[in-house]
């Protein structure tokens, strides 16, 4: 076995047991461990996307037990590009973090390397009891982080997430009970050979476990109508925390993808093709409600946090239609927004500290610092994620769209794609006319 699979969860977990064990140290030994734990993950994952690439399949098994008995990790190029994102990510965002951000509470660090560990073995598991247990250590370190620093605005939103998150995960142990209950097993790979064989007296419930895991799963994703935690609580957070937390919702919308082609896709009988019926108009509802946010807001953090609920309905758009050469698309696309986004959010905090009286509201105040550098940013972000040429988001937006549009509902997803990249590129021009042109007297 590659015992290289499980370091993407043993390094963050390392890492932050060591700053946990080292609490009373200085703020200089917790940064130097965190970071040289993000570079070392960083390289531990570089190479198993490399193997990934030019290998097949691989599975690691928990203490040498089989499956689908013991605990798996599996590592294929979806979740190994997944992986190293999620280190890359971590690393930028932590490098920014270490100006200030993270002196505002001493487990700053150890929170931050434990959302790691959750994240990365979401992302890695190959069985839904395994995910929940990874769901639940990243989201009780996404707690800490959120309330990070303190103040009335930031713990509302990080009360209301939580709390919304505890219901969630409630309901998600009731879907796999439903679903231990009926095939008695939770590996996902067992799972899509036992609910295809599964006698038509129980086709309804486990159709029902489906659409109760679908409902946990959106409400990670940001789908509408469980999408409404997200402006607030991304929009308050420290802008490192937020920029990390842009792939946290990817985390839904790769789990929605992995277990509904997998579990539930075409070869799964009476269960087949379960959200047939409901991904692509929810997907395209939430698209139409970020773009909607983004255009309505007057705060830049919070128009960087519709625009994470725009890039879901965007990916999970083209996913509805479960056609290869879309997933393809997306997958492209995936990097492209989850990076751009956590960009924006960094750079709206870095124009947001160079204006004392209006911060990321979008109302005149005095010129920022380094204006022309800053703008440049702000304009090669806006270019990105509205995405237009030459950056990479272009190339990612013509292949989902040209993978769609002789598939059913393919004009509608052009219609709310290209209508949602429009009103994110005039918000961001009216906000960057504010910002840097509406300035008052130095």
């Amino acid at each position: 076995m590659n015992h290289l699979i499980v370091a993407p969860l043993l390094i963050p977990l390392l890492t932050g047991a060591v700053i946990v064990l080292a609490v009373n140290r200085s703020h200089f030994f917790h940064r130097a461990v965190s970071l040289a734990g993000c570079l070392v993950l960083v390289l531990i994952t570089g190479t198993l996307m490399f193997q990934s690439v030019s290998g097949p399949i691989q599975v690691y098994a928990l203490g040498d037990w089989a499956p689908p008995f013991g605990i798996v990790m599996v590592l294929d190029r979806l979740s190994a590009l997944m992986v190293f994102m999620t280190a890359l990510l971590g690393l930028f965002c932590l490098m920014y973090a270490v100006q200030d951000t993270d002196t505002q509470g001493k487990n700053f660090h150890a929170l931050y390397q434990f959302q790691l560990m959750g994240i990365n073995g979401a992302f890695l598991t190959g069985d839904l009891f395994n995910l929940f247990v990874f769901f639940e250590i990243m989201l009780l370190a996404s707690y800490g982080l959120v309330l990070h620093g303190g103040g009335g605005s930031r713990t509302r939103a990080g009360m209301h997430y939580a709390m919304l998150n505890l219901i969630g995960s409630s309901i998600f142990l009731i879907g796999v009970g439903i679903l231990y209950s009926l095939v008695g097993t939770l590996n996902m790979a067992d799972l899509a050979v036992r609910i295809a064989a599964v006698p038509p007296e129980n086709a309804a419930l486990i159709r029902s476990a489906g659409l109760i895991l679908f409902g946990v799963f959106a409400l990670k994703a940001a789908l509408i109508p469980l999408y409404f935690w997200l402006p607030d609580t991304y929009g308050f957070t420290g802008a490192p925390v937020a920029a990390l937390f842009a792939i946290m919702t990817k985390v839904g919308v790769y789990v929605i993808l992995r277990v509904y082609t997998l579990m539930f896709g075409p070869h799964a009988g009476a269960a087949a093709h379960l959200l047939a019926p409901w991904l692509l108009p929810a997907a395209l509802i939430t698209l139409a409600a970020g773009a909607a946010g983004v255009a309505a807001s007057r705060n830049l953090r919070h128009i960087t946090a519709y625009f994470v609920i725009v890039s879901v309905g965007t990916l999970l758009a083209v996913i509805s239609t479960f056609q290869t050469q879309a997933l393809a698309a997306a997958i492209v696309y995936l990097p492209h927004t989850t990076f751009v986004t956590a960009a924006l959010f960094l750079i709206t905090d870095m124009i947001a500290r160079q204006r004392p009286n209006a911060g990321a509201r979008l109302i005149p105040d005095h010129p920022v610092a380094h204006q022309t550098l800053l703008g440049l940013l702000f304009t090669g972000a806006a270019i990105a994620i509205a995405g237009l040429p030459p950056l990479s988001g272009f190339f990612a937006k013509v292949m989902m769209l040209l993978s769609v549009h002789t598939l059913f509902g393919g004009a509608w997803i052009w219609v709310f794609i290209l209508t949602g990249g429009a009103l994110g590129l005039i918000a961001l021009g009216r906000a960057g006319t504010i910002v840097f042109w509406q300035t008052l007297p130095a």
